[in-house]
């Protein structure tokens, strides 16, 4: 276990309930779940509660299908998102990602904290995918 994480923020020019509750919806998942180039989502389901779990079966060219899955630890819509991380590529188990949303400028700003990474292999591959998600979600919401 390591002390390893990453940070990354985004504006998004949508609304905080808006860009809050495609995180908890399986159809949006599939849509934006999307950490490189290639990466398709053919499963996703998000049982929305505290204590739920969600699946993301993300299918990766040259490694196949790739299951992200963890428990929802904390649900504050529109402000905070918390939940367990458990990866191939992430198998910490106190790996936890917590979203931060504030309204700013009839958008939302985002803030993404992935923290307890095994390797700064793993934190650094996981700066891409999440980079590459928050991307894929502000073109979604469109």
């Amino acid at each position: 276990m390591t002390d390893l994480s990453l940070e990354i923020t985004r504006h998004i020019p949508y609304p905080p309930e808006r860009v809050f509750d495609a995180w908890l919806d399986p159809k949006m998942l599939s849509k934006f779940m999307i950490a490189g180039a290639g990466v398709t989502v053919p499963e996703a389901s998000a049982d929305a509660k505290v204590g739920g779990r969600f699946k993301i079966i993300m299918r990766v060219p040259d490694a196949g299908d790739l299951p992200h899955e963890g428990e929802y630890r904390i649900i504050d819509r529109a402000k905070k998102l918390q939940f367990t991380w458990e990866s191939h590529a992430s198998t910490s188990e106190n790996s936890v990602v917590t979203l931060d949303l504030k309204p700013k400028d009839g958008g939302t700003d985002l803030r993404l904290k992935h923290v307890r990474f095994p390797s700064e292999e793993s934190r650094d591959n996981h700066t891409g995918g999440w980079t590459a998600i928050l991307a894929k979600l502000d073109e979604v919401l469109a």
